[in-house]
């Protein structure tokens, strides 16, 4: 798998093509007792984040995941659809925008958050990652994640928090309101990238 460095907003993409570590979860979280460190530990359906060797998330700056790629993205503003998963808000994505990377062109479908993030870099999680899910043709993923940290209100975030429904629901879109998927991204577009698994599977 892959990542991707973005500064200014600070922001990380992640190419993932790969399959993944773990469905729903026990209590995992970013603490001594149930960080990244000990995932492995804490259910028998995470086993693999204790036993394989591509794990997410890691320390960017730490894995030294610098890559000389070129990274450009084709996104177009479109309607604005918003569902509460429960575990994270997300806002589905009309066909039409694209990020090429590596040789291969994504369709953008997806972005959900997390918070705080769940990559560090030196050792620094932001308050909030937004990763923006891609897919080829052919399924295979990419994810670009956008590290945010804090300051003045970012309006095209906004119009997604403010539309997201309060208790888990089905993805709706959202009458008379649409979203640019460009301004949420940072002008730096700089990279980390590295080879591993994806962080979550079924949000």
């Amino acid at each position: 798998m892959t990542f991707p460095r973005i500064s200014g907003a600070l922001a990380v993409a992640l190419i993932a093509t790969s399959p993944v570590l773990a469905n729903h979860h026990k209590s995992f979280g970013y603490g001594a007792d149930n960080g990244s460190e000990k995932w492995g530990q804490l259910d028998d359906k995470y086993a693999l984040c204790e036993s394989g060797d591509m794990q997410s998330p890691i320390d960017l700056a730490g894995a030294n995941a610098i890559g000389n790629i070129v990274l450009t993205v084709n996104y177009q503003a479109g309607p604005l659809t918003v569902a509460n998963k429960g575990l994270t808000v997300q806002a589905d994505f009309a066909p039409g925008s694209t990020m090429t990377s590596g040789g291969m062109t994504f369709n953008l479908i997806q972005i959900h958050f997390h918070t705080p993030s769940e990559h560090a870099i030196s050792g620094k999680r932001y308050p909030l990652t937004g990763h923006f899910v891609h897919a080829t043709e052919d399924g295979k993923l990419g994810v670009l994640g956008v590290m945010f940290e804090e300051g003045a209100a970012n309006a095209e975030l906004a119009k997604i928090l403010s539309a997201a429904p309060e208790e888990k629901s089905d993805p709706a879109m959202v009458t008379g309101q649409s979203i640019d998927p460009n301004g949420l991204l940072p002008a730096d577009r700089s990279v980390y990238r590295y080879m591993g698994s994806l962080t979550t599977l079924d949000l």
